[in-house]
């Protein structure tokens, strides 16, 4: 968990740091106004964009049910963060698994990728698709 919070504790940090030397040339509305770009980009970083990730096992279980795909992601990645944007509201119509947060998923995924952890990886009935297309992965959601 302490991973996929790094950048944007980072973020922040770097982002106070730098409104902290506006503040001292006496700029207080740059100061406020890079501070708040800089925790708009930790927020953007966070795994907080991405809706509630489950466990792989259970992400498996789950699609064997309803039919709908399994995610595997993580927090950072610029293709993840593409993929969870586009597909606006489907994006919670998926199972979404955070590999930095399962080992399970992780493994999943490098079995899936040669030995990476190569991210997004979409699975649907069973065969994983690599960074797939948004529209392709809102094609594959039941009806």
């Amino acid at each position: 968990m302490t991973r996929a919070w790094m950048l944007p504790i980072l973020l922040v940090v770097c982002g106070s740091l730098v409104a902290g030397t506006r503040v001292a040339d006496g700029s207080l509305g740059a100061a406020v106004a890079l501070l708040l770009v800089f925790i708009l980009l930790a927020g953007l970083y966070s795994p907080l964009v991405f809706p509630r990730s489950i466990g792989a096992e259970e992400a498996r279980r789950r699609s064997a049910v309803d039919g709908r795909p399994v995610v595997y992601w993580r927090a950072g990645c610029a293709y993840c963060m593409r993929l969870r944007f586009r597909l606006g509201l489907d994006a919670r119509r998926l199972h979404w698994v955070d590999i930095w947060r399962d080992p399970a998923g992780a493994a999943a995924v490098r079995a899936a990728n040669d030995g990476d952890e190569t991210v997004p990886t979409v699975v649907v009935a069973g065969r994983p698709h690599v960074n797939p297309s948004p529209e392709w992965v809102r094609g594959q959601l039941p009806r």
